[in-house]
């Protein structure tokens, strides 16, 4: 599997206090790797160093096999979207192709069809026409799912993706990003507070702890220090 992000000992720090210091991790094409660890533990800095919106204090994230910043899609968490953001549902599919389209100030045939085809493989395209405040809450993280799509060529980056759902449109939620990653060999990194679904779905966990940071497989994390503290030893099914 070739490389699309590597971490090389990156320190973020608030104020010249460090919030995670020497992480260490590489994301492979085709991997679905689950970022997790405590309140506090530097999850959304480590995503704003991911997507290039902070730079680490020492060490580095490197893009590699030549993906592009403008080629990661990102889904936030719900708390940072409006929930009656007062747009349709197409508008909001199609505002994903915003970081490809350049100095051109208008979406193009291939960026409508682009939009369509990821409302569609959401099951929202029966919804195009609708107000995106009018949907349910699985509904609206389904179309900006599909926004993040029009986006994410080859790494996809989710933000507690079912905060705020209910069990069974997280269920859906989470069934949704495996085909992603296995039928359509989209990379996932996904932060979640969901250490059972962290087991199930990932290839990789990278747990924030204090600072320090462990990465390897759900069997080695179930065995670590850092799982038998933070979550009581769960085993990977």
């Amino acid at each position: 599997m070739r490389e699309l992000l590597i971490c090389k000992g990156a320190t973020f720090s608030y104020e010249g206090m460090a919030v995670i210091k020497e992480a260490d991790f590489t994301a492979f094409e085709g991997e679905y790797l689950c970022v997790t660890g405590e309140n506090g533990s530097g999850k959304s800095t480590l995503i704003k160093g991911i997507l290039g919106l902070k730079q680490p204090a020492a060490g580095k994230i490197e893009y590699a096999g030549g993906l592009k910043k403008r080629e990661i899609g990102y889904l936030p968490q719900q708390a940072a979207v409006k929930k009656d953001f007062p747009a349709g549902v197409l508008e909001v599919a199609l505002s994903g192709c915003l970081n490809g389209m350049g100095l051109r100030p208008f979406y193009n045939k291939a960026d409508k069809e682009r939009a369509r085809e990821c409302l569609e493989l959401m099951g929202v395209y029966r919804l195009k026409n609708r107000s995106f405040g009018e949907l349910s809450g699985g509904e609206q993280r389904r179309v900006l799912l599909a926004r993040a799509l029009c986006s994410a060529k080859r790494l996809l980056v989710l933000d507690e993706p079912v905060s705020g759902l209910d069990p069974s449109a997280s269920r859906e939620l989470y069934d949704t990003v495996k085909m992603l990653n296995e039928d359509r060999g989209i990379t996932i990194i996904m932060v979640t507070h969901d250490i059972d679904a962290a087991l199930t779905y990932a290839n990789k966990i990278l747990c924030l702890d204090c600072g320090k940071a462990f990465y390897g497989t759900p069997e080695e994390f179930s065995a670590s220090h850092e799982g038998k503290k933070l979550y009581g030893g769960h085993r990977h099914a």
